[in-house]
């Protein structure tokens, strides 16, 4: 069984926590499961991968005692074997490793498989699809970056809808059962451009935590993607 939930007949909403006010990090957390959210994000930066920091393992720990939700962590580091085991100690449901990072990447998503944890692989914008079928079988999510990584906010690239387009064909031939995610400006309007495409889960940041009600947010981006 995968740690991260399938909704019924839906898409599968994961708001990511950068966009949240970190003042008030727990209450914004709390709203979000309120408000209907089936995971949530956790974009975890080095500063090398990508030019920027963000949260640690305490972050989930913490997370942990103000909601049940799943927490769909984003490895967009370097050396992914350095942050594996403290997230999963911490209490992650699933870790998505980026295939352009360093190490034996085959051998960390076996590990952390065994832990009991869900694992996905993340392309950058510019990455060919077709660079995940040696990983295929142990996936259980692919996730499409439809910005490039390392700053909310961001615009949805055109060319995104391509890219999940090409994945969704790759999963259909493997038969596997797998989440076909998408991050990166995802709204109202762009998640129903990829899910045409193929997408099924979807990070959504500034649209859900910048929103004044953010159930309605959620419902809206759920009802569009669906």
């Amino acid at each position: 069984m995968l740690k991260l939930p399938r909704p019924k007949g839906s898409a599968a909403i994961a708001p990511s926590i950068l966009s949240a006010d970190q003042l008030n990090l727990g209450l914004a957390v709390q709203k979000a499961a309120q408000g209907g959210a089936d995971w949530l994000h956790i974009d975890i930066m080095d500063g090398h991968f990508v030019p920027n920091l963000s949260f640690g393992p305490a972050t989930v720990a913490c997370i942990n005692k103000a909601t049940t939700l799943a927490q769909d962590v984003h490895l967009m580091v370097e050396r992914p074997e350095d942050f594996a085991e403290p997230f999963t100690k911490a209490g992650a449901s699933s870790l998505t490793l980026h295939i352009e990072s360093k190490g034996d990447l085959k051998k960390l998503m076996a590990r952390i498989k065994q832990s009991g944890l869900s694992t996905g692989l993340s392309i950058k914008p510019d990455t060919a699809p077709a660079e995940i079928l040696p990983y295929i079988d142990l996936l259980d999510l692919v996730l499409v970056m439809t910005v490039y990584p390392g700053f909310g906010g961001q615009g949805f690239l055109q060319n995104g809808s391509a890219q999940i387009a090409q994945v969704r064909d790759i999963i259909k031939k493997s038969g596997r059962r797998m989440w076909l995610e998408v991050d990166g400006g995802i709204n109202e309007e762009t998640a129903a451009v990829a899910a045409r495409a193929g997408a099924d889960a979807f990070v959504a940041g500034n649209a859900v935590f910048n929103a004044p009600d953010i159930a309605r947010a959620i419902a809206r981006i759920r009802r569009a993607a669906s």
